[in-house]
């Protein structure tokens, strides 16, 4: 007798020991905690708190989810629990001050992406939102560079936060879960011309607001995850690079008629000729990460951290130079995972829409991922993106965690139904 659809899916994969990996993440974690709750020298009793108190967090939630809810895979959770724990132990090391508003951050990433998988499995409302969500989110990212263009001012040479209260938003990073989404709903269904002339004009308006904004590594993301749509929708890869062609002659425009952009950029292949200038922070992330060796110099006795944005764009590099090489290692193999996990789940996810959005999204993630690392070594350009789940950041964070709900929703082990019947 044919083996029924579940048990083709029951066959196809293998459950993960919650208790064993949740003990081998635990004891990791509280070994870095450890040194973390003596930044410079002193005892921190109220982020040690807080980094245990996250540690215990990750087992309520496995377990409110497992005996509750009846969830049965948590792979994506484990690597999501495993980055955002180094990336808090970093801050609470470096920016002690800052620790309590990225834990709040990961704790909202987490309700975001509970929020989302629930959302994502009803295809009658994904449908009918996808032009609202369209339409807001382009109009969020225009009217949010006209207020920080003409309100808040330039931060760091881009128009890319916004200031309310005590806080800082990105725009950019909130309307990448809209991107996603509104490119796997438009092309959920067969590929009209009007279809691709809608996508092809939000997408557009996305990258041209982005660069407005000065918010090129992200403009960059947004471009790349446009091709990873519409070629699992076409598979079409002689119009993906006339598209290239268009876009590198439009680059090639820019850089001509907008010398302050190649500016951005003059670093590039060159950090070494301008040690104490252009390459400072370049320089500093090579020579200090390669000390680390295999196993660190430890959590708090790094020098990189006494660089700007050691724990946002060059947060990459401490690890390497405090964690040490196998954990670094770690980090980057964890988003490959991530894109292997997604294009496993994709092959029997219930319709094209999620298959199209995890892929995209671990796309995205791992696009982001090499801009980060390969930024930072000057293998590309330096273009200020932040590493997902570690960098500090609490627009980054949550978009993250919302990332992964497109992922997690092409699992078909999300639908109990369907899985058990």
């Amino acid at each position: 007798m044919a083996a029924s659809f579940s048990e083709k899916i029951r066959r196809k994969y293998r459950y993960v020991d919650r208790g064993f990996i949740l003990i081998i993440l635990t004891a990791f974690q509280t070994m870095t905690v450890i040194p973390a709750a003596f930044p410079d020298g002193e005892f921190n009793a109220l982020n040690t708190i807080m980094l245990f108190g996250y540690i215990l967090f990750e087992w309520v939630y496995v377990g409110i989810m497992h005996f509750i809810f009846k969830k049965v895979n948590f792979e994506l959770e484990f690597i999501a629990f495993f980055l955002s724990g180094i990336g808090l132990v970093v801050t609470a090391s470096v920016s002690p001050s800052l620790m309590k508003t990225q834990l709040i951050a990961v704790i909202a990433g987490v309700i975001v992406y509970d929020f989302f998988v629930w959302f994502l499995k009803n295809a009658e409302w994904v449908m009918k939102l996808k032009y609202v969500a369209a339409i807001g989110s382009l109009l969020f990212l225009a009217g949010a560079f006209v207020l920080i263009r003409f309100v808040f001012g330039e931060i760091n040479g881009a128009y890319n936060w916004l200031q309310i209260g005590g806080f800082s938003l990105q725009p950019s990073e909130l309307v990448k879960i809209a991107f996603v989404f509104v490119g796997a709903s438009t092309l959920d269904k067969i590929m009209t011309t009007k279809n691709i002339y809608l996508y092809i004009g939000y997408a557009m308006g996305c990258i041209g607001v982005l660069f407005l904004m000065k918010d090129f590594g992200t403009a960059l993301i947004f471009f790349f995850t446009f091709l990873v749509i519409a070629f699992m929708r076409s598979g079409d890869i002689r119009s993906l690079i006339f598209i290239c062609a268009a876009a590198v002659l439009g680059a090639v425009l820019i850089v001509y008629f907008k010398p302050h952009v190649a500016a951005r950029f003059a670093a590039y292949r060159h950090v070494w000729d301008d040690l104490d200038g252009a390459g400072y922070q370049q320089t500093r992330t090579l020579i200090y990460s390669v000390s680390g060796g295999l196993f660190g110099v430890g959590l708090g006795n790094g020098r990189l951290r006494g660089i700007f944005a050691s724990t946002t764009d060059l947060v990459f590099g401490v690890i390497c130079e405090e964690f040490g090489i196998i954990i670094a290692f770690l980090v980057v193999m964890s988003f490959g995972i991530i894109m292997l996990y997604a294009i496993k789940n994709a092959q029997s996810s219930p319709s094209a829409f999620y298959s199209i959005a995890a892929c995209a999204a671990a796309a995205m993630l791992l696009f982001q991922v090499c801009l980060n690392v390969f930024g930072i070594t000057d293998l590309l350009p330096l273009t200020g993106v932040t590493l997902p789940f570690v960098s500090r950041g609490g627009s980054s964070m949550i978009c993250s965690w919302a990332l992964f709900a497109f992922i997690k929703a092409a699992d078909i082990r999300s639908y109990p139904k369907i899985y058990k019947n």
